[in-house]
């Protein structure tokens, strides 16, 4: 199981984004251990008995655990031991972070390699500042993923890292560029401060990732600004600690489900500020543009979309996202079948913006929940680069049926590897007149493959596309699509991106296209 997926399900499951750190603190411990009658223990034995309390109270209550791997270290070889004694006791199906703040590049595909494949960490912090480079040893291992440090709770590197000014800081570039190295399952941020204001422009630039604050709160007062800063439109995205000192206290386990029970408390009023001053809209868009109640249309006036209110407002703003880097575009355009549409959708653009482009694997991964399918098949071109992400975000084989076979080399039909009836999911950008999606369709199944369903991003309605899926369906296949054209509209013109005239010409293109 991925890190992203343990971590989600364990947020569900104990209803929580409490996080604990495992840190044996000689300082910390000393007082604790005198209350325990362990005061003249060893530091090896108070913390291995401080470190199994804490996982034991704390667990059904937290949705992760976060060692720091320097304390452990300070302890020489059996500080090594001792962490893999906490490997042991953290539940498997919780996640387990370690805490390294890693930034050396010599080292790191040695450290990946460890904490991965020797020791079974899900996740690990590095250091942003030498770029790239410091998470791509670590990004090898699928399923695992990196934490960057954006932002340090410290007085002192405020000078750096809110260099050069406060409108363009040193830290919203480090949480800009770190996002175009990996997707949001692989790739979250540390953020260290108690400042709401800090956290805030954090989750400004980076509406998807999953933000794990070091610092938290000083004051009930705090965790409620803090949570309002940094928590995502679905009210999680945030990881919060538990406090330090509440670790050595009594009654750890009482304390903890406390917290979270006035974590949660606060989400559920936070959810509800949120749909009350967003009544007016059904779906949640990122700055939208407020656009005047239209007018009642007189009788015999051209029908209007229908409200965006039945699209998952993920989709919703991924729909936005796809029309402001150009993926929609009005005009005449004809299309490789011949036909003529007054708009001309465009996904290739996708591939440059890796974020974007994970999305919409994203939302087609949703059409392809609850189907069997044992390979995914894209169809050459266009549906390539999606096809193969789809593939390596579901770990399903890739294949793909050639345009031409070539008359050189092995002159395969059918590229990758496969066996006989094998079920095949085919994936195409959108389905025109059906004819090149029935073509690779041919080929696979003369290669011995069967084929139940083809998912493609748009359904564009119309007659066109009516008789499509007839085609589809004839031949006894199943048709699913991530996004109709009436939803595109609707979000659309919600958002304010669309006039009232672009908005009927997609209407109206249901009809006209032709």
């Amino acid at each position: 199981m991925s890190f992203f997926v343990q971590l989600t399900d364990a947020i569900a499951e104990r209803q929580s984004l409490l996080v604990t750190g495992l840190d044996p603190n000689p300082e910390m411990l000393q007082s604790w251990a005198q209350r325990h009658g362990m005061g003249g223990r060893s530091f090896l034995s108070q913390a291995r008995h401080w470190i199994k309390t804490v996982i034991e109270e704390t667990a059904p209550h937290v949705c992760a655990y976060k060692p720091s791997l320097g304390f452990y270290q300070a302890l020489g070889p059996v500080g090594l031991e001792l962490l893999l004694e906490v490997r042991d006791l953290v539940p498997r199906e919780l996640p387990l972070i370690v805490d390294t703040k890693h930034g050396d590049l010599n080292s790191s595909s040695a450290l990946a390699h460890y904490l991965f494949k020797e020791f079974g960490a899900d996740a690990v912090t590095l250091s942003p500042l030498a770029g790239q480079d410091i998470a791509a040893p670590f990004l090898l291992y699928p399923g695992k993923a990196v934490v960057m440090t954006c932002h340090s709770s410290n007085e002192a590197a405020r000078l750096i890292q809110h260099f050069p000014n406060e409108s363009e800081p040193l830290y919203l570039r480090i949480v800009r560029e770190t996002q175009l190295w990996g997707t949001p399952e692989q790739v979250l941020l540390e953020v260290g401060t108690s400042d709401p204001a800090v956290l805030a422009r954090v989750r400004a630039a980076a509406p998807q990732r999953f933000l794990i604050l070091r610092s938290l709160w000083g004051e009930d007062d705090n965790l409620e600004a803090m949570l309002q800063a940094g928590l995502s439109a679905a009210a999680d995205g945030l990881l919060l600690p538990l406090p330090q000192n509440l670790l050595i206290e009594e009654a750890i386990g009482a304390k903890s489900e406390a917290l979270k029970q006035q974590i949660n408390g606060k989400r559920e009023a936070w959810l509800q500020t949120q749909a009350s001053t967003q009544a007016d809209c059904a779906v949640w868009l990122p700055q939208p543009t407020p656009q005047p109640k239209p007018a009642a249309k007189p009788a015999g006036s051209k029908p209007q979309p229908e409200p965006a209110a039945e699209i998952d407002p993920e989709l919703a703003s991924l729909v936005v996202e796809l029309f402001d880097i150009g993926c929609l575009l009005f005009g005449d355009y004809v299309q490789a079948s011949g036909a003529v549409f007054n708009y001309y959708i465009d996904l290739r653009q996708i591939i440059s913006d890796p974020n974007l482009f994970h999305r919409v694997l994203h939302a087609y991964a949703g059409q392809l929940e609850g189907l069997m399918f044992d390979r995914i098949a894209g169809i050459p071109y266009g549906s390539l680069p999606t096809a193969t992400g789809l593939s390596l975000q579901l770990h399903k084989p890739l294949i793909y049926p050639r345009k031409e076979v070539k008359a050189h080399g092995a002159r395969r039909l059918i590229e990758g590897d496969f066996n006989d009836g094998d079920h095949v999911v085919v994936v195409d950008d959108i389905l025109i007149t059906g004819g090149s999606v029935l073509e690779g369709i041919a080929k696979l199944e003369s290669s011995g493959l069967v084929v139940r369903d083809v998912v493609v991003f748009l359904d564009h309605g119309g007659d066109h596309h009516r008789q499509s899926k007839e085609r589809l369906a004839v031949a006894g296949y199943r048709f699913h699509a991530v996004v109709t054209i009436e939803q595109i509209t609707a979000v659309l013109l919600e958002a304010g991106r669309l006039s009232e005239t672009q908005a009927a010409t997609l209407q109206s293109s249901h009809h006209t296209a032709c």
